[in-house]
């Protein structure tokens, strides 16, 4: 299978040029699950979409410390493109920017986390799986999409995954973040951020997410088993 990632993160920092991008992660987590598979990357933050009637096997919206509310023209150039993989039912799965890029494309609502930032070790669940996921997100869906379902979520956070069958699976979560990278992340913004979001995201790292699991949900998927 071939699958394409859209890269949508901004992060231009010294912390991010020293470490692997989004695009090298996504391929690492799908090549965890799936070594055979072929994974291309398209920096659409940078206004690199793939060309026009590019057909994938399955397409990978990825995070961003942007915002889906933000008005620079790639935003509204993603939203469009995935209208378009959805009408055409080519399956996209999202993850937390992507999560919520979907869902607002597609007619539903995205607004600030009421309990402000979340950051570190999250517990969430996945057609009533319970997992740990990393997480790191001051938004999230608050409306599905038409035809949307929800999958799972916690307390914090109700909509934290939703699929339209066979054609959109998302979580608001980080399933290509390593441990390593979300404790360096953690420290890396540990200023920036109120104290408490920071020692309780130290605190959740005391234990490592189910990556493998939530990989393999996603390969899953793309071959039409979920």
């Amino acid at each position: 299978m071939h699958i394409a990632v859209l890269m949508t993160n901004t992060d231009e920092s010294e912390f991010a040029q020293a470490r692997p991008k989004d695009g090298e992660k996504f391929t690492t987590m799908i090549h965890s699950v799936r070594p055979e598979w072929d994974v291309t990357v398209f920096p659409v933050k940078d206004g690199v979409f793939p060309p026009e009637g590019a057909r994938f096997d399955g397409w990978v919206i990825g995070g961003s410390p942007a915002s889906v509310h933000d008005k620079d023209p790639w935003v509204g150039e993603l939203f469009d493109l995935i209208r378009k993989l959805v009408a055409e039912g080519q399956p996209v799965f999202g993850a937390c920017f992507g999560h919520q890029a979907i869902a607002l494309a597609l007619g539903g609502d995205v607004d600030k986390n009421p309990g402000g930032w979340v950051f570190g070790l999250v517990e969430t669940e996945i057609e009533g799986v319970a997992m740990k996921l990393y997480g790191s997100h001051f938004e999230q869906v608050v409306a599905l999409p038409p035809d949307a379902v929800v999958l799972g979520g916690n307390p914090d956070c109700p909509v934290g995954s939703f699929a339209i069958p066979g054609r959109v699976m998302t979580t608001q979560y980080h399933p290509e973040m390593s441990h390593g990278f979300i404790t360096d992340l953690v420290e890396e913004y540990a200023d920036a951020l109120p104290p408490e979001v920071v020692a309780r995201a130290r605190g959740s790292l005391e234990v490592k997410a189910d990556s493998g699991v939530i990989a393999e949900r996603i390969a899953q998927f793309f071959e039409g088993r979920r």
